[in-house]
This record gives C-alpha cells, sequence and structure tokens, in this order.
C-alpha cells in the first residue's frame, strides 16, 4: 500500500542543513514496529506519521528507531513544513501530539510551536554528567536538570564553544548512568550540552546533543531541546532576556537555527516558543 511521503530539513531553509525527517502522512493503519522499521531504513534519529485527530488539526505520532516518544521539536517544523508544501495544512493550526496540543502559527516563513509549561526535575551530580560526554565537572557552570516542555533532557550549561566541541559521548558509562538517572536506558535522557556563545554572530546559545545507538551519534537539531533548555536557562536566571537565536548543527556541517522566546516570568514560565524554518527535499510514495 502507498503512503505519501516528505523528506524535510527543519530548522534550516535550504538543502542539507537542519535535521532531516522523513514525514508519512495517513498513517494511522501503520503498527509502531513498522513506523520503527521505518526510522531505521532512513537512518534519521526521528519520523513522524500523522492522522486524523478529533481534538485538533492534525494528529502527529513521533518515533525513534527504538520506540516510540511523546513529541519532538524538529519533526513538528517538518511535519508543519510537509503539510504546507501538500496543502493539507494552510494557515495556522493545532497538532495532537503525546505530551498534548501543540499551537503552531506561521510568521513570515517561519513555523512557530508553543511548547508546553516546562516541568523542571532531579538535578544530577555534575561530576556524572562531565564523565558521560568526556569533560571535566568545572567545564560545567550549573548544576544540570531534568526539564522537559514536551520532551525531558538533562540540560548542561558548559562554559563556552570550546568546551562543547570536545565533548564525546563516554558509551562505556551510558548504562550506569541511565540506571542512575535516567529511569533505565529504554528511557534514557541524554545530556543537552548547552553554551551561551553562538556558532555564528547571529546565534546567542550553541547546543549539542550526542546520542546512544540505535540512533546516529548526534542529533544535526533538537528543537524539543532547544525549548527545555530556553526553560532551564531562564528559570535560573542564567540568560538576561527570554528572546534569543538558538543554533546547532555548524560543525556536522548542517547548520540550523531557531528563535526562541519563553512566555513568562522565571518563576512561572507558562510555555516556549521555538520558531524555525522547513526545506523540503523530497516527495514520494512508500510502498507498504
Amino acid at each position: 500500500m502507498p503512503y505519501q511521503v516528505d523528506w524535510v530539513d527543519a530548522f534550516s531553509e535550504r538543502a542539507f542543513g537542519g535535521n532531516g525527517c522523513a514525514v508519512v502522512h495517513d498513517a494511522a493503519a501503520l503498527d509502531a514496529e513498522t513506523c520503527m522499521a521505518f526510522v531505521r531504513e532512513t537512518s534519521l534519529v526521528e519520523c513522524t506519521f500523522t492522522e486524523a485527530s478529533d481534538v485538533a488539526d492534525l494528529k502527529v505520532r513521533y518515533f525513534l528507531a527504538s520506540r516510540e516518544i511523546p513529541f519532538a521539536g524538529h519533526p513538528t517544523i517538518a511535519t508543519v513544513a510537509a503539510c504546507l508544501h501538500r496543502g493539507v495544512l494552510t494557515g495556522d493550526c493545532t497538532l495532537e501530539t503525546g505530551a498534548g496540543l501543540v499551537k503552531i502559527t506561521l510568521d513570515q516563513g517561519w513555523i512557530v510551536m508553543t511548547q508546553v509549561a516546562p516541568e523542571f526535575g532531579d538535578t544530577v551530580p555534575a561530576d556524572r554528567v562531565a564523565a558521560l560526554v568526556g569533560l571535566a565537572p568545572g567545564d560545567i557552570l550549573h548544576p544540570p536538570q531534568f526539564t522537559s516542555t514536551g520532551l525531558p533532557f538533562c540540560i548542561t550549561l558548559v562554559k563556552d564553544r570550546a568546551t562543547i566541541q570536545r565533548a564525546r559521548l563516554q558509551l562505556d558509562l551510558a548504562d550506569a548512568y541511565a540506571r542512575d538517572f535516567a529511569g533505565g536506558a529504554a528511557d534514557m535522557c541524554e545530556p543537552y550540552l548547552i553554551t551561551r556563545e553562538g556558532a555564528t554572530e547571529a546565534g546567542d546559545t550553541f547546543g549539542r546533543l550526542l546520542m546512544l545507538p540505535p540512533s546516529p551519534p548526534e542529533d544535526p537539531f533538537t528543537g524539543s531541546a532547544t525549548g527545555a533548555a530556553a526553560a532551564y536557562l531562564w528559570h535560573h536566571s542564567l540568560i538576561d532576556s527570554p528572546t534569543y537565536t538558538a543554533e546547532q548543527g555548524h560543525d556536522m556541517g548542517r547548520p540550523g537555527q531557531a528563535r526562541v522566546e519563553v512566555l513568562g516570568p522565571p518563576n512561572a514560565i507558562t510555555g516556549v516558543r521555538v520558531a524555525g524554518q522547513g526545506h523540503v527535499l523530497m516527495s514520494g510514495d512508500l510502498m507498504l
């Protein structure tokens, strides 16, 4: 049976920038195993599968190679870009996701998603996070903390770009880290490393997400972590303004950029707006 599919480079206005995502349309008939097999076939970090919704304009399911997750940032941008490309969506809309309803607005070519209010979880000892990513404890400027605006990450502020570039995931330490802090390997929340220094003059922050197999070793741009990091930085008074430009992927040759706005005061954040562009790279049929 054929399914319409679009391959979109999200958080980029051009081909081969940002983070790729394959969007499979009208995919309610596909089971989880088939969806995960498709992700593995693409070698992408995540893919999305859309279907009709009774409570929103569209329902979106998000899959890694290993499991379904409730929400992801760059696949949301990719899904909206693909649906605009096909005329399935024509303007502002609401998406039904596993993390709740996500409001989407359009702003002169930018797709703006409003991520939900943050949930702040446990802090993690800096020495454990530093060891996991091959850094020294002194390279971390503030206690790492699990933070979610739809999907949890261990947000970790490091001192500068040179430091973040040196990070390497130590696979032999991952099982112990997951057991002690992340609820087990099946729900691994890898540290999202961020520094208050962009890759270009336009950027205010730069982030990296190093990942465990079967995912690729690094995510080119992580929209859900961008929202969580923004909430963390604003909540802990680690940034002066709730509005800034986030960058990621430049050292991978896949530069990506997002416009970020944290909503509400640091002690009462109501959500985070993360805006990105999307380039539809390929369109075709998936035969299953």
